[in-house]
């Protein structure tokens, strides 16, 4: 049990610190709920900032001495629902509980940017635009859904909702998972036997996966030479899911026909990259699944009360798997 129920706030963008305190201010409003000094938000006298006495913490990017600052933590909040930047921070204690966000109004958006990006392939939006600037008048021919098989990496909350959302548009879609497991509708493969059928099987293949020890550069070439020919790839999880140079060597060859990534290794996506100029890549500044702050910071809220009644909330990482 967690009492009283003193919060700090951490947010490395200027402003979505103090927009968390406040939505968890309407459903936590006997909580202590400051800012923390190195949030960029800036202090004002309306707004508490705590230091060493917090108990809990909602963070995005915390900085170095987040935790040096705050040893009284006995559980940690993401505000997004990758955890990855907590688990490689040095000053994380090893026994700290992190929970993340399960969706939160985030999967509606990641499958609209999906289905947008399919819908795309099959209407040969890409082709007609590179017509357009050469003044190119020719009709291309439509893909229909049974030529665009996919694939999506990834089956957890957010995955399996994509996937719901595109077979119920007519998509065939099949899902991949670290474990076995059933998802009503929906084929899902698993681990290293399953991993060459699944590529085999995907003309479309979608990345919905965390960034772990056992994701990382787990689209390489021999992945993206294992896809169907002329294959897109869409990237909506971590840019470190995928081998750069292996993805421009396979776009380059025709292997891939294009992809459409929304997130990088690094970002911003650095002046001068060569995602940047090939034309078969289309870039989006990591917009597909933005954090919805009401619904987040309710859920959180919630998981916070289970907490201070001595009960377990769902959503803690295990630092093994990296989710």
């Amino acid at each position: 049990m967690i009492e009283p129920m003193n919060i700090v706030v951490s947010h490395c963008e200027a402003g979505s610190g103090l927009a968390w305190q406040r939505s968890l201010a309407q459903h936590l409003p006997q909580a202590q709920i400051g800012l923390d000094r190195g949030s960029p938000d800036g202090a004002t006298p309306a707004e508490p900032r705590l230091t060493s006495d917090a108990a809990l913490a909602v963070v995005w990017k915390p900085p170095g001495d987040f935790f040096a600052r705050h040893p009284g933590l006995r559980a940690l909040f993401s505000c997004g629902a990758g955890v990855d930047h907590l688990l490689a921070h040095p000053g994380l204690p090893a026994s700290l509980p992190i929970y993340r966000l399960e969706d939160a109004g985030m999967g509606a958006y990641m499958a609209d940017y999906c289905l947008h990006a399919l819908m795309r392939v099959l209407s040969r939006e890409d082709a007609y635009a590179a017509q357009q600037v050469q003044q190119h008048w020719q009709e291309q021919p439509w893909l229909t859904r049974a030529e665009l098989p996919v694939g999506i990496v990834g089956m957890g909350v957010l995955g399996v909702q994509v996937a719901r959302a595109l077979t119920a548009q007519g998509f065939t879609v099949r899902g991949f998972a670290r474990t076995p497991r059933t998802v009503q509708g929906i084929e899902v493969m698993a681990g290293p036997a399953d991993w060459p059928r699944f590529l085999a099987a995907t003309r479309a293949l979608i990345l919905l996966a965390p960034h772990t020890r056992a994701t990382e550069n787990l689209i390489d070439a021999p992945a993206l030479a294992a896809l169907q020919p002329g294959a897109w790839l869409i990237n909506v999880a971590r840019g470190a899911l995928v081998v750069d140079d292996a993805l421009i060597a396979a776009l380059d060859s025709g292997q891939l026909a294009g992809a459409m990534l929304d997130v990088f290794r690094q970002e911003p996506l650095p002046a001068g990259h060569p995602f940047w100029h090939h034309p078969r890549i289309r870039i989006t500044p990591h917009i597909s699944g933005p954090t919805q702050v009401a619904q987040s910071a309710r859920q959180v809220a919630d998981k916070m009360k289970l907490l201070a009644q001595g009960a377990v909330p769902s959503g803690r990482v295990n630092p093994d798997t990296g989710y």
